[in-house]
């Protein structure tokens, strides 16, 4: 994906409706380009082509999640993936950032993801290098992942370095949080196979707190996320010994 189409991305995400004609004057290309690009964003899963424009994909849908600060998102997956060895099994727990960070796996050799979202799963499978072990259980139809006991009791057959857990909020109160009980209650029972817990999250989960707690501020290694961070969670993170990597 290039710039302009990260770009456009920013634009269908924040109006819902982008104009080709419009985009064309404001990029200073054809509209052949641009329809190119909208084809190219479309095959994706980032958006929906009409006639003379592009939308955002449906609500309920992680590709609109996945498009909403699409260019952050990434950036905080490219730094993740430099924690992550050729050869290496890793966990990786649900959410869009969490997406990006097992498509850009597909660059490494050797990687095998273990993972509750049959999102994920679908999102790498067109890659020779990564080997996929989808954990079984209750299937949320809205975040596509398992849940409940037989996830749980799955999780007990693995033991990994690393688990990569996506959050929906934080609190120095309450910790890193979840607004899904059931997922909570899976991204905890990875933690404890795992011997460092790493979030990914963009700054704007620190404006917000979820209604289940996932896990407090000693129990994390690694959080990823972007330098518009609030001053007052950055420092409190840091004198709790959570290595904070910005981008």
């Amino acid at each position: 994906m290039n710039e302009r189409q990260v770009s456009i991305l920013d634009k269908v995400s924040s109006s819902s409706k982008i104009n080709v004609s419009q985009l064309a004057q404001q990029f200073g290309v054809s509209q052949v380009t641009i329809r190119n690009d909208l084809k190219s964003l479309e095959s994706q899963g980032m958006l929906e082509r009409y006639h003379g424009g592009a939308r955002v994909v449906s609500d309920d849908d992680i590709m609109k999640r996945m498009s909403v600060k699409y260019d952050v998102k990434l950036r905080i997956a490219k730094e993740a993936i430099k924690h992550i060895s050729d050869g290496e099994t890793v966990m990786i727990e649900s959410g869009s950032t969490n997406a990006l960070l097992a498509k850009e796996l597909t660059h490494k050799k050797d990687i095998t993801i273990i993972t509750n979202s049959a999102f994920i799963a679908r999102f790498v499978r067109s890659s020779n290098n990564i080997k996929v072990s989808l954990i079984g259980g209750d299937y949320q139809l809205d975040s596509e992942v398992t849940v409940g006991p037989l996830a749980r009791l799955c999780l007990n057959q693995f033991n990994v370095d690393k688990v990569f857990i996506g959050v929906d909020g934080f609190s120095q109160q309450a910790g890193f949080t979840c607004t899904n009980l059931m997922r909570a209650e899976v991204a905890r029972a990875m933690a404890e196979r795992a011997n460092k817990v790493c979030v990914l999250t963009d700054s704007d989960k620190f404006s917000r707190v979820g209604v289940s707690s996932q896990f407090n501020a000693k129990e994390v290694y690694m959080l990823f996320t972007d330098s518009s961070i609030p001053k007052d969670s950055l420092a409190f993170l840091k004198k709790n010994n959570v290595e904070v990597h910005l981008v």
